[in-house]
């Protein structure tokens, strides 16, 4: 008799206890296959203390492979179910396409960045869900202060050592508190000119800090913020953000060049393309975790909603403490569906309480109600994370130990730019990549995006500065003369067109993705193939040229720097013959009508027609139906990109 299979789905908190869990019950007895994008299980509450330099970003980390050793890896991301095919179709890391068969599936996919209607924040703000969007704000930040510190302008200098965090949860408290810690260090090594400091500002629309937690703790996290120097602002939030700064619903307009969004979370959109029965974006199932009518499926975590039966007529609420205590529910009712374990038992909880990590040695905590603050509950704090990590733990220790005796170390290391972790995406744990799989996915009609955000998704529950506009991925960068289309094989992702100078040093040139002037995403990028809200047509744009141009080069009139239609840049005109270049174009092309690169009437010998740029023979143009060459890149130093180019366009961003 053939094993059970079972599939599970994510490897957070919910997923991956589940799969431990499973593996120590079956014994060998089932396929167990755990779907996820990374090969780690990602520690979120320590996430704060990556961003501001005090652990490494391996330390929150603990190998899939190493700590799961009976369960099979598939690395990739969920695209489709098949409920009565009992099939799960994903896409892999890079582009390649499978499928998956499963007896039980598990649905633990977690959640994303909650996107609300307001203007500007999905272009300009980044969230705090993932381990690349912490390596990022540490980058931007440091980079932020250095560029403060060098600065003669003081309102600049204000600007950049500006930071606003959006949402008093618990993610947003503990980024504003450990962030105002960082930034204090630097500017000691490195003071600011006139004496200025680092502001963080702290925004919520609730009326105190940790509005979802007990009001003695909430008090005391209030307290440590003032006092540490974080302007909080109890209701009041973002009306608008801009390139300049934020506009808040008191009217104050803010300037700054950073914009952390933390105001919570919403469940992964893939629950909602099954069309199954939904509370508030979560699948909902019985106390058992088993969807009604549907006995092969189970859902846990931040994507189900689990009646509370201590609190009836509730749910259980998105934290990672109920996340960790389906996983084993789900795991044990799973087995039993299965006939390899006990009788199934109903999910039910006991508060223990919660922990803050303020930074330094502060902290607030009711450990089993005991209201804490100050060391004890620093120690309590630091004593509960080593003992809920399942790995890292004498290494986490260690950094702990080495930030107590030593200085931190601001370095830009440079791996993550900004356009590589864009607000409106459903997988925050994986950075973008030029390049990227790309392959087609059928579209779902929940997407995160500032469009996505229903009426119901107002609960709390993760950064930067913005990526600024769209360019399509086949638009020649701006200011390339005659740079032609780019082309893109499908299946490969949007190519991203960057001439040599651009990359000199490691800084790209202005409006090229990683500037903070244009954010690249292409198709496959936006997580479980499902498109942003409103950009389906810009995904179509990164894998089907557009309509009656050859070589898959961009539309005409297209804004980005693209040339239209019989304008120079070599770009050919639609409906000349063979892919010809039109008549008199600039690029050196020869005239309409000179077949195979002909040299123009009267150019002898290969000789540079007149009014040619660079001086290039019209003998050595490509002929009938082929693209015009790339051009060199123009000599000359590298561009800085930490001040926008005009100071009037507004679609641009530092990153």
């Amino acid at each position: 008799m053939s094993r059970p299979r079972i599939l599970i789905v994510g490897a957070g908190f919910a997923g991956y206890r589940t799969a431990r869990t499973l593996s120590r019950l079956t014994r060998g007895r089932a396929h167990i296959t755990l779907l996820n994008p990374t090969d780690y299980f990602l520690y979120l509450p320590l996430l704060p203390q990556v961003a501001a330099g005090v652990l490494e970003p391996r330390r929150v980390t603990v190998s899939l492979l190493d700590s799961l050793p009976d369960v099979r890896l598939v690395l990739g991301e969920a695209d489709r179910i098949d409920l009565d095919d009992r099939t799960l179709h994903y896409t892999g890391p890079e582009g390649e396409g499978g499928t998956l068969a499963y007896d039980r599936l598990v649905l633990a996919a977690g959640s994303v960045n909650k996107l609300l209607p307001i203007p500007g924040v999905a272009e300009h703000a980044h969230g705090f869900r993932g381990l690349p969007e912490a390596l990022y704000l540490r980058d931007h930040v440091t980079r932020q202060v250095e560029l403060a510190a060098s600065s003669d302008d003081l309102g600049t200098c204000a600007a950049r050592c500006t930071f606003v965090v959006v949402g008093a949860g618990y993610t947003g408290t503990e980024v504003a508190a450990h962030g105002q810690l960082f930034t204090d260090a630097q500017v000691r090594k490195h003071p600011l000119r006139q004496g200025m400091r680092p502001r963080w500002m702290l925004l919520d629309v609730a009326p105190r800090v940790l509005p979802e937690m007990d009001e003695r703790l909430s008090a005391t996290a209030d307290r440590v913020l003032r006092q540490r120097g974080v302007d909080v602002r109890m209701g009041t939030s973002v009306k608008e953000a801009t390139h300049d700064g934020v506009l808040l619903t008191d009217g104050e307009f803010v300037e700054t060049r950073t914009l952390v969004w933390c105001v919570g979370v919403r469940p992964d959109p893939l629950v909602e393309s099954l069309g199954l029965p939904m509370e508030k974006g979560r699948l909902l199932v019985d106390p058992h975790l088993r969807v009604p009518g549907r006995p092969e499926l189970f859902a846990c975590g931040d994507v189900a909603a689990v009646p509370d039966l201590e609190n009836p007529g509730s749910y259980t609420s998105m934290t990672a403490q109920h996340a960790w205590r389906h996983g084993k529910v789900a795991a044990e009712n799973v087995a039993a569906s299965l006939g390899l374990g006990g009788a199934r038992t109903p999910y039910r909880h006991r508060d223990l309480g919660f922990v803050v990590d303020l930074g330094g040695a502060k902290a607030a905590a009711n450990p089993l109600g005991v209201t804490l603050s100050g060391v004890p509950a620093g120690a309590v704090t630091r004593g509960y994370h080593l003992a809920a990590m399942p790995g890292n733990r004498v290494r986490v220790a260690a950094d702990w130990l080495l930030d107590a005796v030593l200085p931190r170390q601001a370095v830009q290391l440079g791996l993550v730019r900004s356009w590589s972790v864009p607000l409106d995406t459903s997988s925050p744990e994986v950075a973008r990549v030029p390049g990227g799989p790309a392959g087609q996915r059928q579209e779902a009609s929940a997407r995160s995006g500032p469009g996505a955000a229903l009426a119901a998704d107002t609960d709390d529950g993760g950064s930067g500065a913005r990526p600024g506009r769209y360019r399509p991925p086949d638009e020649p960068a701006k200011g390339q003369p005659g740079s032609g289309p780019t082309q893109v094989r499908p299946g490969s992702g949007a190519a991203v067109l960057r001439s040599e100078p651009e990359t000199a040093k490691g800084r790209p040139a202005a409006d090229a993705p990683g500037s903070g002037h244009g954010e690249l995403r292409s198709e496959s990028e936006t997580a479980k193939g499902r498109p942003a809200a409103g950009t389906v047509a810009a995904a179509r744009s990164a894998h089907e040229p557009a309509k009656n141009q050859p070589g898959g080069e961009p539309a005409r009139n297209q804004p980005g720097g693209e040339p239209a239609r019989n304008q120079p840049g070599g770009e050919p005109a639609r409906n000349q013959p063979g892919g010809e270049p039109a008549k008199n174009q600039p690029g050196g092309e020869p005239a309409r009508n000179q077949p195979g690169g002909e040299p123009a009437k009267n150019r002898p010998g290969g000789e540079p027609a007149g009014n040619q740029p660079g001086g290039e023979p019209a003998t050595n143009q490509p002929g009938p139906g082929q693209p015009p060459p790339a051009p060199h890149p123009a000599p000359g130093p590298v561009k800085r990109t930490d001040v926008p180019d005009d100071p009037d366009d507004s679609t641009k961003g530092d990153s």
